[in-house]
C-alpha cells in the first residue's frame, strides 16, 4: 500500500513538471529561464522532502529514547514491586516495542499505586485500632512500595487486632454490667475517675487497653468480694438474731414481721 502511494507521488510530480514545461513553452519562456525555474522547483521539492524526512527521523529518535526510558523505569518498578529482573522485548518494529513497553509500564504503575493506596488504608485502620487498644503501630516505611507479602502480613496483623478488640469489648460490656449491678446492690457510688468512666462513659470512647481490662476485672473482683463479705456478715447477724429470739422465746409471728 505504501509503495503504491509512493509511486503515485512520483507520478504526480512528473505530471506537474510536464504541465509546467507545457506552460513555459506556450508562454515562450527561453530554455535558460526554464532551467532556472526548474531548479527553483527542484529546491522547493527537495526542501519539503528534507523537512519531512527530518521530522520522521525525529519521530524515530523520540521512539528510541522512549524505549530506553521505559526500560529504565520498568527496571526500577520491577525492583520496587519485587517482581524480579525485567526482560526487555527485542522483537517487532520500533513502534510496536515502544507501545508494548508503555503498556507494560502503565500496568506496573497502576500496581504500584494500588499497593501504596492499600498500605495507606491499612495504616489508617491500624492507627484507629491501636488508639483503642493502646498498642504500638506496626512499623512499615510509607515511602517504599510494599511487597505482596508485606500487605498480606499487614492484613493478618489487623485481623488479629480486630479479633482482640472484639474480645476486649465483650469483656468490658460483661464486666460493666456486673459492676453496675453490684454497685447498686452494695449502695456504692463510683468514686475514682476510673469507676466514673466505667459506669457513666459510653462504650465506644473507653480505652480497651490491657491495663484497663485488668483494672476492670480487679474492680469487679473487689465488688464481688465486698458482696461476699456483706453476705457473710448478714448470715452471721441472722444466726445471732435467731439465737436471741430463741433465748427470748419471741413468737413466730413477730419473727416473720421482722424478717
Amino acid at each position: 500500500r505504501s509503495e503504491v502511494l509512493a509511486a503515485e507521488a512520483v507520478s504526480c510530480l512528473n505530471r506537474a513538471m510536464a504541465a509546467l514545461r507545457d506552460i513555459w513553452e506556450e508562454i515562450g519562456i527561453p530554455e535558460e529561464l526554464r532551467l532556472e525555474r526548474t531548479e527553483v522547483v527542484k529546491r522547493h521539492i527537495k526542501s519539503l522532502l528534507d523537512m519531512m524526512v527530518a521530522e520522521e527521523e525525529s519521530l524515530k529518535e523520540r521512539l528510541l529514547k522512549n524505549i530506553v526510558l521505559c526500560r529504565k523505569e520498568l527496571d526500577t518498578l520491577c525492583r520496587e514491586l519485587q517482581l524480579g529482573h525485567f526482560e526487555a522485548e527485542e522483537e517487532g518494529t520500533i513502534l510496536q516495542i515502544e507501545k508494548n513497553l508503555r503498556t507494560r509500564l502503565e500496568i506496573l504503575l497502576k500496581h504500584k499505586e494500588d499497593r501504596k493506596q492499600e498500605l495507606e488504608s491499612l495504616q489508617e485502620e491500624d492507627r484507629d485500632l491501636c488508639a483503642i487498644l493502646c498498642t504500638p503501630l506496626l512499623q512499615m516505611d510509607s515511602n517504599t512500595v510494599p511487597s505482596l507479602e508485606d500487605l498480606d502480613r499487614y492484613r493478618q496483623h489487623l485481623a488479629s487486632l480486630r479479633a482482640e478488640k472484639e474480645k476486649r469489648h465483650k469483656e468490658f460490656v460483661a464486666a460493666k454490667q456486673q459492676i453496675i449491678l453490684l454497685m447498686e446492690e452494695l449502695g456504692h457510688d463510683p468514686e475514682t475517675t476510673f469507676e466514673l468512666d466505667v459506669v457513666y462513659k459510653s462504650e465506644e470512647p473507653f480505652c480497651l487497653s490491657a491495663d484497663n481490662i485488668t483494672a476492670l476485672q480487679t474492680l469487679l473482683q473487689q465488688l464481688q468480694a465486698q458482696r461476699a463479705l456483706n453476705e457473710a456478715v448478714c448470715a452471721e447477724l441472722r444466726t445471732r438474731i435467731t439465737a436471741l429470739w430463741d433465748r427470748l422465746q419471741v413468737p413466730a409471728k413477730d419473727r416473720d414481721a421482722f424478717a
